[in-house]
Formats: C-alpha cells, sequence, structure tokens
C-alpha cells in the first residue's frame, strides 16, 4: 500500500518538478529577432496614386471598383478593388471611364481623396 502510495505522489508531482525547473530558462542561443516588425500590431496610413478603369459605381453604398494598375507606393500588383468615396467624388463617373486618383489605404480599408477622368 505505501509502494502505491508513493508511485501516485511520484506520478502526479513530477510534471510540476520539471515545469518549475523552465521557468527562468533563458534563450541565449535563439534566433536573433532584433529586425522583426512583430511588435508594430496597427497598420499605418499610406497614401498613393494611380490609374485605372471604373468598373462599377455603388452610389448607395458609397463606393467604386476600380481596375487600376500596379501602385509601385505600396507594392500592389494589378488588380480590380473597391474603393470608398463620397458621392459627390462619384458624380460625373460612369462604368468604364479611364480614371486617375488619389487614395489612402489602411489594412483593407481604401478611400479616394481625388479622383478625375483622363
Amino acid at each position: 500500500m505505501k509502494t502505491k502510495l508513493a508511485l501516485v505522489l511520484t506520478l502526479a508531482l513530477t510534471p510540476a518538478a520539471f515545469a518549475e525547473e523552465m521557468k527562468g530558462m533563458e534563450m541565449k542561443h535563439s534566433m536573433p529577432m532584433d529586425n522583426m516588425q512583430m511588435e508594430q500590431t496597427h497598420t499605418s496610413t499610406q497614401s498613393a496614386k494611380a490609374t485605372g478603369t471604373v468598373r462599377k459605381i455603388k452610389q448607395n453604398g458609397g463606393s467604386v471598383t476600380i481596375a487600376h494598375g500596379a501602385v509601385p507606393e505600396l507594392e500592389w500588383p494589378p488588380m480590380t478593388m473597391d474603393f470608398k468615396a463620397t458621392s459627390e467624388q462619384l458624380q460625373g463617373l460612369k462604368e468604364g471611364d479611364e480614371i486617375e486618383f488619389e487614395f489612402t489605404s489602411e489594412g483593407m480599408n481604401s478611400i479616394i481623396t481625388s479622383i478625375k477622368q483622363r
């Protein structure tokens, strides 16, 4: 009986003993992470210019779908995407118009700041 009790206590306390040993474990031989950008949890707003073609206008939704060329400032390839825009910015535009526009981008939100037909 005493042997079983000793075995049970040993098995129950062993994980706690090993966990305690690792508490102060240093990582001296780890990969250096000085240049990693992990601490940047926020996204910054960036401005850019582009040219493109109006594909769809959503007056009620306040957005315009544009097939635009590459945007070097943001390292974006050519693509088709939605941009938020005011109803004033969308006035006079129609599908198929060739445009030049400026916008800000923060995360997944891209907002037109100026737009004109080419």
